[in-house]
């Protein structure tokens, strides 16, 4: 049977990455049989078959956080005979490496426009050892964005990297009644039948764009078309509070702060179109979960998910988020419900073919080729 060693610091914990790599991880283990270990420093208790092996990790310096946890990593990969690394985060080996984010220099030249400290340079070297030295096999990219940006820093084979969106469970939307969810969340948050219900979910709302969507929907106060845009998550509440005030909008935004995933979902499924506008993100899973709600979404020209796109077709991508007529323009269009209903069916159906079953078909054929790969190259050695 195939040891296959699953590598991230916090394993299932919150956090995009950390719930991705659990989630991947439980579904290969239903394919396959192959015998998982994860290699983390925490894990949450998980009901799938694996066994746990906690990774020290040195947090103090700083700088000593992401080269000591690739080296304990790599000394209990060693002894413990794996035959398979599948890597969620920057170690020195690693069979597979799947890319939640972009390069480390270029997030914090490019991105946070900040001079690199000591812990980024330590956290940088240990992935360009990985890179060029790790004899990874393949990187996994989550998105064109962040395939293009790792190529743009490390200039290799474009066959070496791949493409495999995140996915999403149908199932979660699929045991709910809409149609009750959607009067039982209006009713909760006072919100009418006949008002368009726009989402906004993150846990950034500067980053993800808050203030040029409150300008936007400013704009159209005139129209004679009724909204009202939930803000879920966690931010800096009163300060967009004060600004929903200050551009007359204020009765027309809910806060609720952050919510449980079941309770997501519900505000998916109550909703009517989903608005994101991004300064950067690798992909954007709130994206693909609007849209398994039928939700088309309007998304920043800088969110990973504008692979999932296509322009008029399920939503729109919006390229300069500071022009606040131009996004104004694109929320009328899907204030109208004769132009949004198709929208919203396409949206949907952009999601069928993003779900997690087709994820774990591809990751599985990777795995599968790899680990041939690597038995043809251990018989030929011999």
């Amino acid at each position: 049977m195939q040891k296959v060693a699953v590598v991230i610091p916090k394993y299932g914990l919150v956090g995009g990455a950390e719930q991705f790599a659990a989630e991947l991880t439980g579904r290969l283990i239903a394919a396959t049989g192959y015998d998982f270990h994860i290699y983390a420093n925490r894990m949450e208790k998980s009901s799938a078959p694996v066994t746990f092996h906690r990774v020290p990790i040195i947090s103090f310096p700083k700088f000593l956080t992401t080269p000591s946890f690739a080296h304990f990593v790599q000394n209990r990969i060693n002894r413990d005979n794996i035959s398979f690394i599948h890597s969620h985060e920057r170690i020195f080996a690693a069979d597979i490496f799947t890319l939640h984010g972009i390069p480390h220099r270029y997030w914090i030249h490019n991105i946070r426009r900040k001079n690199m400290s000591l812990f980024d340079r330590a956290t940088a070297w240990v992935e360009k050892r990985l890179v060029y030295e790790g004899n990874c096999k393949k990187f996994i990219a989550v998105s064109s964005l962040t395939r293009d940006i790792f190529l743009q820093e490390y200039p290799l084979d474009p066959d070496k990297i791949t493409i495999i969106h995140p996915g999403v469970d149908l199932n979660d939307y699929a045991r709910k009644d809409k149609g009750a969810v959607r009067e039982s969340i209006r009713r909760e948050v006072g919100i009418n039948a006949a008002d368009t219900l726009i989402l906004f979910v993150s846990m950034n709302f500067e980053i993800k764009g808050l203030d040029n969507i409150l300008s936007a929907l400013a704009k159209l106060k005139t129209q004679k078309k009724p909204f009202k845009l939930i803000v879920a998550g966690k931010g800096n509440i009163k300060k967009y509070m004060q600004l929903a005030q200050k551009t007359g909008v204020a009765s027309d935004v809910i806060f609720t702060g952050p919510v449980s995933k079941e309770k997501l979902i519900d505000l998916y499924l109550a909703g009517d179109f989903y608005i994101m506008l991004s300064q950067f993100d690798t992909f954007g899973m709130v994206v693909l979960e609007a849209m398994a709600a039928g939700l088309p979404a309007i998304i920043s020209s800088n969110v990973g998910a504008r692979d999932l796109i296509r322009e008029g077709e399920n939503g729109f991508i919006v390229e300069d988020t500071s022009d606040t007529d131009t996004v104004a323009a694109k929320i009328a269009l899907l204030l109208d419900e004769d132009i949004r209903r198709p929208l919203a069916l396409a949206a949907y159906q952009t999601a069928v073919h993003n779900t997690w079953n087709d994820v774990v078909k591809k990751y599985l054929s990777l795995y599968e080729e790899l680990i041939a790969e690597k038995k043809t190259n251990i018989n030929s050695n011999k």
